[in-house]
């Protein structure tokens, strides 16, 4: 199988701070790849050397001869009068009817393809980059985060995609549940390394666990030899006719080595004080709407939200979910309804893109002083610093040289800092890796504190979500349901809006699905059949064999012939049933 990609000894470093050390991989035909490794670790930067936009510091990064590298950038390059189509012409140079046809696997077809792109979704654009980038046919793809900021009928379209491409991929991303669904293969940067896994990240998660137990096992019965050696030595060393086999045994234990095991990475360690708040509403709203300078994005809302629920805000980009929490923090006001919040609740807000916002010139240590609440003490800020893995030095480094991870944790430690009783989360797992937005899922999970959030991160949303607002055509409502339902709901209406199959085609559909059901029915009966005849054949088979050994001596030809007869019926019969069972088998 041929190379596509050959990534060899390639470092980079900071400001001193390595990145990547000598970092090597090769990457194959049809290979798709979790890129994965903690906030920081290196894997935008190893992207953005391989596909040029950085310089690496030393190694080199070779392409096959057959390589055509495809690269979904974050930034969008879209002018203002773009259209669908205009923009996947002139990106691509293919011919209209290619544009169509690639564009509609995304659900860019009709008036889709004549719409600007500006005002198109966050997530219907994401798709349009998607085919632009299909277009040039590529069969290597890098995709940095692809699923940050999705709405998840996007992912789940993006998803089908990747599934039944037959390229190869790496993808950087912190879903989880995105990457089981579309991964068999995991490359893991850590600690300047790659290291590259040939199977899911479930079982790259366990071979992990698993090395590490042996490797501590093995040091664990090193040590034990070690002190059984040392007590022979220091009990008989001193006795000239021990002294020969004591040297022996100290030359034995300097020969002895042991496994060097790296210091696990830390994991943040997030604990949320309860609200003292009383049992109610936190908001109750009727009639509401909510927008922009008079524009509706969403009206005729009512509802009822209790305190110490744990809502998850889900429906497509552009529906009006941030425009919602922004209402709720009043930093928007409502168009029109009434709009009632409780007294006495203190709202702590994350918005989906305060990262960009922060000053990049403070400190770590001087944006959680300020951001934390009046009069905190400096012991509860270091604590909390800390537990978002920023200690000692790290409390000094300027914003300007964090990952985008570190920053969104940064920002996330700043608000707990303020003990709220309602806490609003616009995307809180983006740029997060998966330990970080797991533990604070589960740290926000058992708390009485009242949560609202967006997110598209599938693993955050299950263990956080006790309820769901679906926001979707001009409205928000409750759905009633868990979030597997929810997913289930865009999985059917996404095939619902395909196009409608031909009359001929309904009808040769309708007489498959008849034939296929009849054969079935046809093949069940035969296995029943089979089953009755094999158990009749073997309780004949067990009689006579009983016989026999009841009574060896007692030798007749006729029931030893009848049980070769038995034999050979017997094993027809099960070929038979084996034949009949593959024809069953969906």
């Amino acid at each position: 199988m041929a190379n596509l990609l050959q990534v060899s000894n390639i470092s980079k470093s900071y400001n001193q701070q390595v990145i990547l050390d000598e970092a090597s991989f090769s990457v194959g035909e049809r290979k798709k790849i979790a890129v994965i490794g903690r906030n920081g670790a290196g894997k935008s930067t190893l992207f953005n050397i391989i596909t040029g936009l950085e310089q690496a510091d030393s190694g080199e990064v070779i392409f096959g001869n057959q390589t055509r590298l495809g690269y979904l950038k974050q930034e969008d390059d879209f002018q203002e009068n773009d259209t669908v189509m205009s923009y996947l012409l002139q990106k691509s140079g293919a011919e209209e009817w290619e544009c169509a046809k690639v564009a509609a696997q995304f659900e860019l077809k009709n008036e889709k393809l004549d719409a600007l792109i500006s005002s198109l979704s966050g997530g219907y654009q994401m798709r349009v980059k998607l085919s632009s980038m299909l277009l040039k046919e590529p069969n290597l793809i890098l995709l940095d985060e692809p699923t940050n900021y999705l709405d998840l009928s996007t992912m789940l379209l993006l998803e089908k995609f990747l599934i039944d491409y037959r390229g190869s991929y790496l993808i950087i991303s912190h879903d989880r549940k995105f990457i089981r669904n579309t991964c068999q293969e995991v490359l893991a940067i850590e600690r300047g390394k790659a290291s590259h896994f040939p199977n899911t990240l479930e079982h790259y998660f366990e071979h992990k666990k698993k090395k590490l137990e042996t490797e501590e096992n093995f040091n664990k019965k090193q040590e034990k030899k070690k002190e059984h050696l040392q007590k022979f030595i220091d009990r008989f060393g001193a006795k000239a006719s021990k002294a020969s086999q004591a040297k022996s045994k100290a030359k034995q234990i300097a020969r002895m080595e042991t496994i060097e095991i790296e210091k696990p990475l830390s994991n943040v360690r997030i604990k949320i004080k309860n609200t003292k708040q009383d049992k109610g509403f936190a908001w109750r709203l009727k009639d509401l709407a909510i927008g922009y300078d008079n524009k509706k994005v969403a009206a005729n809302i009512e509802l009822d939200i209790e305190k110490g629920a744990h809502i998850a805000v889900l429906g497509d980009n552009g529906q009006g979910k941030s425009t919602f929490l922004k209402t709720l923090t009043e930093i928007i006001k409502p168009i029109e309804g009434i709009y009632k919040k409780a007294e006495n609740i203190r709202v702590g807000y994350y918005a989906q893109h305060l990262t960009i916002g922060l000053d990049r010139s403070e400190t770590v240590q001087q944006y959680l002083k300020q951001a934390a609440e009046y009069n905190c003490p400096d012991e509860e800020i270091f604590k909390m610093a800390g537990n978002f893995l920023f200690r000692n030095d790290d409390l000094k480094k300027p914003i300007s040289v964090l990952s985008g991870g570190e920053k969104a944790r940064l920002c996330i430690a700043g608000i707990l800092l303020n003990n709220c009783d309602v806490l609003l989360l616009d995307e809180p797992t983006s740029h997060l890796d998966f330990e970080t937005a797991e533990v604070l899922a589960r740290s926000l999970a058992e708390t009485n504190v009242t949560i609202l959030f967006v997110s598209h991160d599938r693993t955050f949303i299950n263990l956080l979500a006790t309820e769901i607002l679906e926001v979707k055509d001009g409205t928000i409502k409750h759905f009633y349901g868990e979030f597997s339902d929810y997913v289930r709901y865009l999985e059917s209406r996404s095939a619902e809006a395909d196009e409608a199959p031909s009359e001929e085609e309904v009808d040769v559909e309708k007489e498959k699905r008849k034939y296929i059901h009849e054969e079935k029915k046809r093949v069940k009966r035969e296995l029943s059949k089979l089953d009755k005849k094999l158990v009749g054949l073997k309780k004949e088979q067990a009689l006579i064999i009983k016989t026999i050994t009841e009574a060896p001596a007692d030798f007749d030809p006729a029931p030893a012939k009848r049980l070769a007869e038995l034999e050979t019926h017997i094993k027809k019969a099960e070929e038979a049933w084996m034949i009949e069972s593959d024809k069953i088998q969906d």
